[in-house]
């Protein structure tokens, strides 16, 4: 567990350090922040424990002592199998209640912290918003003590109404702040200033359309007072996948799995419709029904069609060249608006269905950790009692070289499930199905008293194979 906590350290280093957190703030947030390392620790804990548990029986012969006195593996397994049992039903109940509000904690402080201090949510190469100013304000580069040296600064200031008619830009500036104050200062150096005139008439806007300066240093001054009320830990009403229990996750998943269906039938009849491909057929004259008044012979005769046209060439040949060419350029550009049509609401469906794969993947998520302390127990159980090694050394690396084929299997079966490559229950259970055969085999060959690979010794087996082959080439 610490381990990891160190890692989140190191991971969130960027959103903690240098913004003025009191280390209460901190410790709440690494608090917050264990409950999401479960689905890491918990599996690798229940992995190591049980190698080194049944390693160090199995290497001071206490399961020599136990078959002796008539003490079978399973039977000596079985209060634990019961704990295992009761510890996969409580990690359940972990991944259902504890971590979504685990989540929802993390996912608002971080949000909020970074309402703290401007230079905090001023991100690097892209546009960022400032709370309380009415702008938007983009940088190459901060640098310097808490950020407050930028390069290349692009802002874009927005009236009541919410129009964007100002831009300034300026190759450097500085954040400058008192404790004291709720004004921070932006200076900002060598940059032209540009605002797009709301003119009343059209003629005035012809003649002024927009005013342009130049400067050496521009100050602006941004209000903060609201933001040192703010509270880091306020909640708000998003929520994402990893933020819901089953109850509503499965409730979510319905209604995205009809939206999702009614989006693609929509579009497909719209697409269809502007084609013109499939007609609706309308009805037929009464004239040509079958009738006992009309003989068949007749009734034949009126539906056969008097059009001979088959082929598209044969239908151009009946209009003049420009009226052709008229005709091919009007189908193409209908095809060429059909395709962007079509690629735009692709991106948008793909995402759609990304967005419906991660509710279904963390629904199963949250029933295949429970179940993967138990697989990995009986793999770690009866490998202990084959390797006979206790300790912290080859039991060791033996579980963080499973645990990490585990690990890495869900990651990669969990992104390929979200792109729809494979299907989100798959994706969730991949890691387990595979655990589950192994925990099979190496609890059969611990109860037998058999060796890890075949009936005896691999590394002798090798050693005889190679002593054979030199005899052999001797003689």
């Amino acid at each position: 567990m610490f381990i990891f906590i160190f890692q989140t350290i190191w991971l969130f280093i960027d959103d903690l350090a240098g913004k003025d957190l009191d280390l209460w703030i901190i410790g709440k947030f690494l608090f917050y922040y264990m409950p999401t390392l479960i689905d890491k620790v918990l599996p690798l804990t229940v992995l190591l424990s049980s190698i080194l548990t049944f390693g160090t029986f199995a290497e001071n012969y206490e399961f020599a002592a136990m078959k002796a006195s008539g003490i079978s593996l399973q039977r000596a397994m079985v209060s634990i199998i019961i704990f295992v049992v009761v510890l996969g039903g409580f990690t359940f109940f972990l991944a259902n209640n504890v971590i979504p509000a685990s989540e929802q904690k993390i996912y608002n402080m971080r949000r909020n912290i970074a309402k703290v201090k401007p230079a905090a949510v001023i991100v690097e190469g892209v546009f960022s918003d400032i709370e309380g100013s009415n702008m938007n304000i983009k940088v190459e580069k901060k640098y310097g003590e808490k950020d407050r040296f930028l390069e290349d600064v692009i802002i874009h200031q927005k009236s009541k109404n919410g129009i964007n008619r100002t831009v300034i830009r300026a190759k450097t500036g500085e954040l400058i702040s008192d404790e004291e104050s709720d004004i921070i200062q932006l200076v900002l150096n060598d940059g032209h200033y540009y605002e797009e005139v709301d003119s009343k008439s059209r003629d005035d806007k012809k003649k002024h359309p927009f005013a342009k300066s130049e400067f050496e240093t521009y100050i602006k001054n941004i209000d903060i007072s609201s933001l040192n009320d703010l509270d880091v830990e306020k909640e708000s009403d998003i929520t994402t996948d990893k933020m819901k229990n089953v109850v509503r996750l499965r409730k979510d998943i319905d209604s995205l799995r009809d939206n999702n269906v009614r989006q693609v039938r929509a579009f497909s009849k719209n697409i269809v419709a502007r084609m013109g491909a499939f007609p609706v057929p309308q009805p037929g004259d009464s004239l040509i029904k079958e009738s006992k008044e009309i003989p068949s012979k007749i009734q034949g005769e009126l539906r056969t069609p008097t059009d001979s046209v088959t082929t598209i060439a044969q239908l151009l040949e009946r209009y003049p060249e420009w009226q052709r060419l008229q005709l091919l350029t009007n189908a193409k550009n209908q095809v060429s608006s059909l395709l962007t049509t079509i690629r735009a609401k692709k991106d948008e469906l793909r995402n759609r269905f990304k967005f419906y794969n991660s509710h279904v993947l963390s629904l199963h998520k949250k029933f295949a950790l429970a179940f993967s302390c138990i697989i990995l127990f009986f793999v770690g159980a009866p490998l202990g009692a084959i390797i006979r090694k206790g300790g912290l050394g080859l039991p060791m690396v033996i579980a963080i070289i499973l645990f990490l084929a585990y690990y890495f299997i869900g990651v990669f079966a969990g992104n390929y499930a979200k792109e729809g490559n494979i299907h989100p229950m798959l994706g969730a259970w991949l890691s387990v199905l595979i655990m589950l055969p192994l925990s099979i085999i190496l609890t059969q060959r611990a109860t037998a008293d058999r060796g890890l690979m075949g009936d005896g010794n691999l590394v002798q087996r090798i050693t005889d194979f190679f002593k054979k082959k030199k005899k052999d080439t001797a003689e």
